[in-house]
């Protein structure tokens, strides 16, 4: 798919320490978006407030990274986002109304993740088909769960977004710097 292509292309140019749990998660959030964050929605506030108060500095780094083929899923990255001035309160309603709204895709999900030993063979991204082949066979057999980053990438690139339908956050525009 093309789409998953250009993505990684970006993204791993972005993340060159990115692991196999990483591109995974990228097309994890981009066909099914925030939904299976949603739990108690006072302690996600918490988690977030927490999150917000631990942040650290980190490379340079856009508001709002989309992730979907149509430009409405977007990674907000914490510290642009508050640089920016933007409120956390509105980040967290649009996140919420992200969780509980944006149509996930299971069938999107696999159909990104199955093109994927295709684009590792042509050269289109830095991993063995073959461990390709085996991740994302393991993925589908165990139902495309949630995962984590990888700890290469936690330590790398210190992680804080939100994953946000930009049409619920409208201050901010798809790749915009501020």
């Amino acid at each position: 798919m093309k789409f998953v292509g250009q993505l990684l292309g970006h993204h791993l140019q972005r993340y060159p320490l990115a692991q196999l749990d990483d591109v995974y998660k990228l097309l994890h959030q981009a066909a099914l978006g925030a939904g299976h964050a949603m739990d108690d929605v006072e302690a996600l506030r918490q988690r977030l407030n927490d999150e917000v108060d631990a942040l650290g500095s980190r490379p340079e780094e856009p508001v709002a990274e989309t992730i979907s083929p149509d430009a409405r899923l977007a990674r907000i990255h914490l510290r642009a986002y508050l640089e920016a001035g933007h409120a956390v309160d509105s980040l967290f309603g649009a996140f919420v109304q992200t969780a509980r709204e944006y149509p996930p895709s299971p069938d999107k999900l696999a159909k990104f993740c199955g093109c994927l030993a295709d684009l590792a063979g042509a050269g289109g991204i830095p991993f063995d088909k073959d461990e390709v082949s085996g991740y994302f066979a393991k993925i589908a057999k165990d139902g495309y769960p949630v995962v984590t980053h990888s700890a290469a990438f936690r330590k790398a690139y210190k992680p804080a977004y939100r994953v946000v339908a930009l049409d619920f956050l409208p201050a901010v525009e798809p790749g915009s710097p501020s």
